[in-house]
């Protein structure tokens, strides 16, 4: 059996990550990409689209609901915590862009990472990651290497 490299897919149209080993489609998750829409200007909480490297990781074994701040655990979100922030949960892949437009993505902190705010996964809502529910990141997380390839698309 041949093992190709898993690679990412982001539709900023349908709201959803698919994980891909070759041609065969391998998981596909809800996400929210950023509810101020598409862009690489800094400071603009745009989701930037084309081709991206998952360039470091954060989390490993962290417990689901692991609160992050700059890449590093400060706490637990528990349910029915207070959900108005926009919270980096559970696990982090820092993207970085591999072409000249978006070659900033990795200093704005572009991430798919966990969320509080699970029950508007599906929806624009984010500051410019990629959210998706916990349990999704954590496989997401699990079955990617850094330097895995992600193509994000409208």
């Amino acid at each position: 059996m041949s093992h190709t490299a898993p690679r990412i897919e982001v539709s900023i149209g349908t709201q959803r990550v698919r994980l891909w080993d070759g041609t065969r489609l391998m998981h596909e998750w809800p996400c929210s990409t950023s509810k101020f829409g598409l862009g690489t200007q800094p400071g603009s909480n745009k989701t930037p689209l084309g081709s991206f490297i998952v360039q470091e990781k954060h989390g490993d074994a962290a417990p689901t609901g692991t609160i992050f701040k700059s890449r590093q655990p400060v706490g637990q979100c528990l349910p029915g915590m207070e959900t108005q922030s926009d919270l980096v949960l559970t696990r982090i892949l820092w993207l970085a862009g591999t072409q000249p437009h978006n070659a900033n993505t990795f200093n704005r902190y572009i991430y798919i990472h966990g969320t509080n705010d699970e029950a508007r996964i599906g929806r624009p809502m984010s500051h410019g990651c990629i959210r998706l529910k916990n349990a999704a990141v954590i496989q997401l997380f699990d079955l990617t290497p850094i330097g895995t390839s992600v193509w994000i698309s409208e």
